[in-house]
């Protein structure tokens, strides 16, 4: 006996099996309906058309349309669902799933081809048993589900994605033939919803790395720092040709550090206004000329020139000033840092081939280039391709990072090109400024227009 609410259904022998002639036909028996009288068991024709009543008929063909409209809708709901979802039989069988799912897991077999087994499709031996167990009714958790994190690598791709199921049992949904109607209390499924956990564990990583990167950078000058301390105060402390020679040295050290914390807090103060879009029009060419012209003596100082070329009539930006100034003082300082010496950076302003309208800022060096490898990792703070090299010009691991993110705030984009043996291009593109509204005009002028206007109604 199966009681839906509404009517209490029970299955009929296929002997006694009846259909109805109308638009809802089956290629199952009938349930009959306790509480409603049966029609009187009739012969002859009446018996061979299967004649029923026509008010049962009627509660069927409604409870029908109802049962249809709530499967249509909870389809609706699982191919909307932006996360994976597969819904496994007892037999370890997928019996459906969604566009998600279809997407990172691959599609599912043409109609009428064997079904795909969940151990096709996850090769996670501990996410299997856990399927299984919870479709099966095993030992499980208290909310009567289980969890389970493992790795997986769709095809064609080259990196693990981490995975979280979250797997529920649907007691009582048979999902062969028509059991969404013809419910089977002994034909339970499970159902698996994955989340992507990969930018997660990866934003961890980042963190920690980021922890442990930072720390390293600021304890090996604090080291050296204390040792020369200890010497001058001790050994040293009565000699002038130590203290000449270590002081200079720890000076050197206190400034890499002081670097260090700036850019620290630079970033942070950054990353808290990433979400912020800025709404001050700009003018690109008044940040970049001043920025170039400080940049000249230091760059003077190795022998390289720097080539400011501005192209006319540039539309404005919206821009924070200041951070853009800082973004372009880190391109042209790189630049300086690891070009050759005695050679050219150019900095160009122009228009963007990559945003319609927009300004595109291009900072290029003739120097030693970067490996392709390395160029999607240059943004990642403390990341650098040459370590003992980035020490020496002082550099902080951390310019290109402050880069990447005042482009983000910025809503733009920053392109890398590199040649080894040629030299790199740093290009930043930014999205013009909309037009400002039109000035309101005055008292005075809107009085007059306001009393013309209403002199030409009257």
């Amino acid at each position: 006996m199966i009681d839906d609410g509404h009517f209490a259904f029970e299955p009929v022998a296929p002997d006694e099996a009846r259909f109805v002639d109308h638009p809802f036909r089956f290629d199952a028996p009938f349930h009959r309906i306790s509480g409603v009288p049966a029609p009187a068991r009739r012969s002859g024709a009446a018996a061979r058309a299967g004649d029923v009543s026509p008010h049962v008929v009627g509660l069927l063909v409604d409870r029908l349309s109802a049962l249809e409209n709530e499967l249509s809708g909870a389809n609706a709901v699982l191919d909307l669902h932006p996360e994976p979802i597969l819904v496994v039989d007892a037999k370890g069988e997928i019996v459906r799933d969604n566009p998600a799912a279809r997407r990172l897991f691959g599609d599912a077999p043409p109609s009428g081809k064997p079904r795909r087994k969940l151990s096709h499709v996850l090769a996670d031996k501990a996410a299997l048993q856990a399927a299984e167990r919870v479709v099966r009714g095993g030992a499980q958790e208290s909310d009567g589900g289980a969890v389970v994190d493992f790795t997986f690598r769709p095809a064609g791709a080259t990196m693990d994605r981490h995975l979280r199921a979250r797997i529920e049992r649907l007691p009582g949904y048979g999902m062969s033939g028509y059991g969404a109607v013809y419910g089977d209390s002994d034909d339970a499924c499970a159902l698996v919803a994955v989340t992507d956990l990969t930018e997660v564990k990866r934003a961890e990583q980042l963190r920690a790395d980021f922890v442990a990167n930072a720390s390293h950078e600021l304890r090996t000058p604090l080291a050296i720092l204390l040792g020369f301390i200890e010497t001058l105060t001790g050994a040293a402390a009565d000699d002038p040709e130590a203290q000449q020679r270590f002081l200079p040295i720890m000076q050197q050290q206190a400034g890499r550090m002081a670097r260090l914390v700036d850019d620290l807090l630079s970033l942070s103060r950054i990353e808290l206004t990433e979400h912020a879009v800025p709404t001050e029009r700009v003018d690109i060419a008044e940040i970049v000329g001043p920025v170039a012209r400080a940049l000249t003596l230091r760059a003077a100082e190795r022998g390289m020139t720097i080539e400011l070329e501005v192209a006319n009539d540039l539309p404005r930006v919206l821009g924070e000033a200041d951070e853009l100034a800082q973004l372009f003082q880190n391109l042209i300082d790189n630049a300086i840092k690891y070009a050759r010496p005695d050679t050219a950076i150019t900095v160009a302003v122009g228009s963007s081939p990559r945003i319609a309208g927009g300004i595109a800022v291009r900072v290029k060096d003739r120097g030693e280039g970067i490996a392709k490898r390395h160029l999607s990792r240059l943004t990642e703070r403390f990341y650098r391709v040459d370590r003992q090299r980035s020490r020496a010009v002082s550099g902080t691991g951390l310019g290109l990072a402050i880069v990447k993110h005042v482009v983000n705030r910025h809503q733009g984009l920053l392109e890398i090109t590199s040649k080894v043996g040629k030299g790199s291009v740093f290009s930043v593109h930014l999205a013009p400024a909309p037009e400002p509204p039109a000035e309101p005009a005055s008292l005075d002028e809107a009085r007059g227009t306001e009393a013309r206007r209403l002199k030409h109604v009257a």
